[in-house]
């Protein structure tokens, strides 16, 4: 069955960060997309190989040098038959190249254009480098992220480059193909992790305004402050999450911790500190899994934390199918799930099909070896 985007082709510029990963949730709903590699070969990220093998599943990929004066041509052209176009480069960038949105859209008026940058195209810092880390600083999303002696601890890229990077511009750009149908016109669509990790704090925010986030990180609610929604270490030096908020979740926690205090408090703060102790000793006592057997079928939203190669042999993520071993990596499904469109694991990409995309949009076999003489592009990279 063919996901949600099927019949709808995007063409992606090879980048870093959180736009290969927007390129990836096209593909896995659906869409055809067409990844545009540098003819050489090579990538801005050391190491980057395996990573990609999951990055750059269900994709065409098209070497093209978009560097040489004809580069930006080939790239015309295949939008020049796309619903969607995806660029990860610094503000101007793609402009100089002469594949910005005023050429794309000259050739097809109702391209959906995205664009993903950290810092936005405009703003004192938009021509600055930048990394995720520095995007949230910046946004106020890493300050409330705390570890020991208060310091912020970057929860990996997740947050980011992919939940405020990635996953906004897809949104941004399946609205704007929606618009596109209703009015036959495209439309720029400028994602900037920034923007998406502020938004991302909406929440946060609002606590704030309530007076519900007072205290310094490591004291409030969701930073870890709360003993009844923290992670705590196991006997076997492993760890256990605890998430018991609402009331008859913590009377159920308090319960299978075996605590005689009274759930009444679980909201006091100046209990707080030595509630964590408490639940600190008695949780030190047993093996993470003693507890997880402990508490399974009760409300008390206590889970293991796994580490990445545990999680796809736990009974629940393995029946649901939420990583797909593939006999060479594992990857995440793909997700959402759709009951009309349900989607599938893309293929891995790794074969080049620079000729074969040409062909499609028009190019002759002496036009692809033309282009291929002059290193345009490269057509026998593996």
């Amino acid at each position: 069955m063919p996901g949600p985007l099927d019949g709808v082709r995007a063409v992606e510029l090879a980048a870093i960060g959180p736009a290969p990963f927007a390129g990836m949730l096209l593909a896995d709903l659906g869409a055809e997309v067409i990844h545009v590699a540098r003819a050489s070969g090579t990538s801005d990220v050391p190491g980057s190989g395996a990573a990609h093998r999951v990055l750059l599943r269900g994709r065409r990929v098209i070497h093209v040098d978009l560097k040489h004066p004809a580069g930006a041509d080939v790239v015309r052209d295949l939008a020049a038959g796309a619903d969607v176009f995806l660029e990860g480069f610094r503000p101007g960038v793609a402009e100089r190249l002469g594949v910005g949105p005023d050429e794309l859209l000259a050739v097809n008026s109702r391209l959906v254009y995205g664009r993903m940058t950290g810092w936005g195209q405009d703003g004192p810092r938009a021509g600055e480098a930048g990394h995720d880390l520095g995007y949230l600083a910046l946004s106020g999303a890493l300050a409330p992220c705390v570890g020991d002696g208060g310091r912020p601890v970057a929860p990996l890229n997740m947050l980011g480059d992919f939940g405020g990077g990635a996953m906004l511009l897809v949104i941004g750009v399946v609205s704007a193909l929606f618009a596109a149908q209703q009015s036959g016109e495209g439309q720029v669509v400028d994602a900037a992790v920034l923007d998406g990790a502020a938004l991302l704090t909406a929440m946060h925010q609002g606590m704030l305004a309530g007076g519900l986030w007072e205290a310094p990180p490591g004291g409030n609610l969701f930073d870890g402050g709360a003993p009844f929604y923290r992670v705590y270490r196991t006997a076997d030096d492993r760890w256990l999450s605890v998430a018991a908020i609402e009331p008859k979740f913590y009377a159920a926690l308090l319960d299978g911790l075996g605590l005689p205090i009274d759930p009444a408090g679980q909201h006091d703060r100046t209990r707080w500190p030595a509630l964590r102790d408490t639940f600190a000793a008695r949780i030190a006592t047993r093996a993470r899994d003693e507890w997880v057997d402990l508490f399974a079928g009760t409300d008390a939203c206590v889970v293991p934390v796994l580490e990445p190669e545990e999680a796809a042999s736990d009974p629940h993520l393995a029946e649901r199918g939420v990583y797909v071993d593939t006999g060479v990596i594992r990857h995440p499904a793909p997700a959402p799930r759709f009951s009309a469109t349900p989607t599938e694991l893309p293929t891995e990409s790794a074969v080049d099909e620079t000729a074969a995309v040409l062909g499609e949009c028009g190019y002759t076999a002496s036009d692809i070896r033309r282009l291929a003489d002059a290193g345009v592009i490269a057509t026998s990279r593996e």
